[in-house]
């Protein structure tokens, strides 16, 4: 299994410019409400406890982080419940308004994802590796926490694999 930091560091190998990183402060987090609000339909009772396609790719998603490591796994998992019980309380509202709000969500959270990565100038990761959609989500936090002066350890090997955070220059366009 992948380590920690090998996941962060594939991922962040696609993300050195820091507007594309600013991006996925938007956009991903848009992306994972979207999917909980769109997979919190049908909703089932079980043992007196609510449950849905949201919970279960939650708990998957919380396992998976969970295993990559302890600290960031826990953050991981409470935000993860906090977009599932956005998803449930967007999926309560009437049919027009659930879909809207999650396709609406959906696709502006993409939209600055590509806005991003037209910075960059390289497709997505999950374009070559599909965890990549799990691990944008870690990502994000995990650069907010170097934002915040945190994981000092974590930055420095994520770096030493995948290079600094550098803006890149826009290409000019030809006439």
């Amino acid at each position: 299994m992948k380590s920690l930091v090998d996941h962060l560091s594939q991922y962040a190998a696609y993300h050195r410019d820091p507007r594309n990183i600013a991006s996925h402060f938007v956009g991903i987090p848009l992306i994972v409400v979207a999917v909980a609000v769109l997979l919190s339909r049908p909703e089932w009772a079980v043992a007196g406890l609510w449950i849905s396609p949201a919970v279960i790719v939650a708990l998957l998603a919380a396992w998976f982080y969970l295993r990559l490591e302890l600290a960031l796994g826990l953050l991981m998992t409470v935000l993860m419940g906090l977009s599932v019980w956005a998803g449930h309380v967007l999926a309560a509202q009437r049919t027009l308004v659930w879909l809207s709000s999650g396709i609406g969500l959906f696709v502006v959270g993409w939209v600055i994802q590509f806005v991003g990565h037209y910075y960059e100038g390289r497709k997505p990761a999950f374009v070559d590796d599909v965890s990549g959609l799990i691990v944008g989500p870690l990502f994000v936090v995990a650069e907010l926490a170097f934002l915040l002066g945190l994981r000092h350890d974590l930055k420095q090997q994520i770096e030493e694999r995948s290079g600094p955070v550098v803006r890149r220059d826009l290409k000019p366009r030809e006439a």
